[in-house]
């Protein structure tokens, strides 16, 4: 299904960015095709509420690149492509919006995903696919933005979620920023957790750092703020 959408006419016309001029330029050629995303598992909706905790140890082994884009899509992937209604950026996801504005941007920190050479990516729900924004292993850089923590240092990968706020703030004003961009994060962190659950994965959701030092780190643009850093692993063994 996601394989259909229409991204290349959203991408184009600017929408990725809400308006906003963005620092990420658009390498289509590089973009990286993610396995499509599982719509059944083992373990049900109950079982993963259940059992969902914060994990900030992992093991030594890394993640598929299938596992890494399911937790993607359970983050901000499109589930009914919708054409013609820019601010949408391709079509309703897996995590609510406040009146569909879809502010958040999720990037993928990989270091340890089988397939994926170590980068900063920046995941495009509308295609189901990263784009490659910086190479390397930048987690050293990143835990150090994040206070020192541990989990974001030696997890494999990461998922990191930012903002463009004018994407909300248009429609809602002040209580965009104050209240609905943060409800938007919430419900998407969430489903990385439950997603994490279903596919015997820890997560913890990291918001202790240093803003301007992330957004550096990053490469973010000037109207682009960070809000949520959870690192993915393996579970560790016993």
């Amino acid at each position: 299904m996601l394989t259909r959408l229409l991204l290349l006419a959203v991408l184009a016309a600017g929408a990725a960015c809400g308006g906003q001029t963005d620092s990420i330029e658009m390498r289509a050629e590089e973009r990286v095709r993610l396995p499509e995303p599982g719509l059944e598992g083992a373990v049900s909706v109950e079982a993963a509420l259940f059992a969902r905790r914060s994990i900030r140890g992992y093991d030594d082994s890394g993640l598929s690149l299938a596992e890494a884009g399911q937790v993607l899509w359970a983050a901000y992937g499109v589930t009914k492509p919708m054409s013609g209604v820019e601010r949408m950026r391709g079509g309703y996801r897996t995590a609510p919006s406040a009146g569909a504005t879809y502010p958040l941007e999720v990037y993928l920190v990989a270091a340890g995903v089988e397939g994926l050479t170590p980068g900063l990516y920046r995941y495009l729900s509308e295609s189901h696919e990263l784009e490659p924004v910086a190479p390397g292993d930048i987690r050293p850089a990143l835990s150090r933005a994040a206070l020192g923590q541990a989990s974001v240092r030696e997890a494999p990968a990461s998922v990191v979620w930012t903002a463009f706020y004018v994407r909300t703030t248009e429609r809602y004003g002040a209580r965009g920023r104050e209240r609905y961009v943060a409800m938007d994060l919430g419900h998407s962190a969430q489903n990385v957790y439950l997603q994490a659950v279903a596919l015997g994965l820890g997560t913890v959701a990291v918001g202790a750092f240093d803003d301007a030092e992330v957004s550096r780190v990053l490469g973010l643009a000037k109207s682009e703020e960070p809000l949520y850093i959870m690192p993915v692993g393996r579970l560790p063994t016993e």
